[in-house]
């Protein structure tokens, strides 16, 4: 049993976000075999329900409180030291105090990253072994924004995407191993630092297929008669903001044409304004649900769950865990291809607004196709999808002593 810093850039429970969902998951599977002492932060106030919940898997933990608005102000000091503005935005010095009093007080034997801006916590990766989850890479992200933003955001957004994978690149340089959530993203990270080629791997997502069963007994929270449409998500993430704004423009009003009672279901957490503004208009037929208890009654009664992001990187819970449930999704092209699943059996993929009105067009129009697909993309989940034979990917690294 090794002991070990976990450190995270948000509170990794509940899992009601992709990235939550991957560092809850990577939590328990480290607390299996390790002691565990956590360093994080809450960004949500309505998370410091959860604390206990987080404190039973861990050894100690430290969770130190940020203020989005705040934190931003203290990202544009990333302007005068010429650093990516995302390391400042998550520096807190008592969470730096405790991480050095832990490792004065415990002998810790290594860290375990999730997010690469919280490797800048481990300075001396050379004496303590360190192993970082970037999840996807960053900045190819913040570089995927630029096109799509006009000056001066485009040029913020340029300039966070070079300085911070000058700053991942040297993570991964230091670091005991790294890993990405698909083999795409280890091929654009090593095209990118050739140096690290041969120290980065592909740890995939998973998705707990006993919670997202078709299976639970779960009350509709539809009306009756109309025909939902659901799109789920962190509705303050800006692709998933992208991507609701875009399916309502694009792509609902010539459903709605054809299906009048149809309506789309924006659900997740946080709605933006621009999100919130959607429900505006009554005839729209759209409705915008905020923070749901459980998001699995929605998915489970939907006729149809799209994933129209635009801009995604590595592979979506969103996706895998409505595949789980067993319903028929139709995912934009960078959404289905990290997923190992085959195109037009078990995901329907869609490159444009025509191609979503076509298939979902046709899912309605003969519900036993849906079925049957949606019970090929679960046994495409059972069989391909499980977090533990994923995350066992980490265990050859944790070497005691050494790790």
């Amino acid at each position: 049993m090794a002991k070990l810093l976990y450190l995270v850039h948000r509170l990794p429970y509940p899992p009601n976000k992709g990235d939550k969902v991957r560092s809850y998951n990577l939590l328990k599977h480290l607390a299996q075999r390790h002691q565990i002492y956590l360093g994080t932060f809450i960004d949500d106030p309505a998370d410091a329900a959860y604390l206990d919940t987080v404190r039973a898997l861990c050894a100690d933990m430290y969770v130190a409180r940020l203020s989005p608005r705040l934190a931003r102000l203290r990202s544009l000091s990333g302007l005068l030291s010429g650093e990516a503005l995302s390391l400042p935005y998550y520096r807190n010095r008592g969470l730096r105090d405790w991480i050095l009093a832990t490792r004065a007080r415990e002998p810790i034997d290594g860290a375990v990253i999730f997010s690469s801006v919280m490797a800048d916590y481990i300075p001396d990766m050379d004496q303590l072994p360190t192993l970082v989850d970037f999840v996807d890479m960053d900045s190819a992200k913040w570089m995927q924004y630029a096109t799509t933003h006009r000056w001066p955001l485009s040029w913020i957004y340029q300039r966070e995407g070079r300085q911070l994978l000058r700053f991942e690149r040297d993570v991964a340089r230091r670091a005991r191993r790294s890993f990405f959530v698909t083999e795409a993203e280890v091929a654009l990270f090593q095209q990118a630092a050739p140096e690290c080629a041969d120290r980065v791997e592909a740890m995939c997502n998973g998705v707990d297929a006993d919670f997202f069963s078709p299976d639970h007994a779960l009350a509709s929270p539809y009306a009756a008669g109309e025909i939902p449409i659901v799109f789920t998500g962190a509705m303050d993430y800006w692709p998933n903001v992208d991507a609701a704004i875009w399916f309502a423009a694009a792509v609902l009003p010539a459903l709605r044409r054809h299906h009048p009672s149809l309506r789309l279901y924006v659900v997740g957490r946080s709605p933006d304004a621009a999100v919130q503004a959607l429900a505006a208009d009554a005839a729209a037929g759209i409705t915008v649900t905020g923070t749901v208890d459980d998001v699995r009654p929605y998915i489970r009664h939907a006729a149809v769950i799209v994933a129209p992001l635009r801009i995604a990187r590595g592979i979506q819970n969103k996706v895998l865990e409505a595949m789980a449930m067993a319903k028929a999704v139709v995912a934009s092209t960078t959404c289905a291809e990290p997923i190992n699943a085959e195109s037009g059996t078990e995901l329907l993929c869609a490159a444009t607004a025509e191609d979503y009105i076509a298939h979902i067009n046709a899912l309605l129009a003969a519900p036993a196709t849906a079925q049957r697909i949606g019970a090929a993309a679960r046994e495409c989940v059972l069989s391909r999808y499980s977090w533990h034979a994923h995350l066992s990917q980490i265990d050859r690294h944790i070497e005691e002593p050494a790790l």
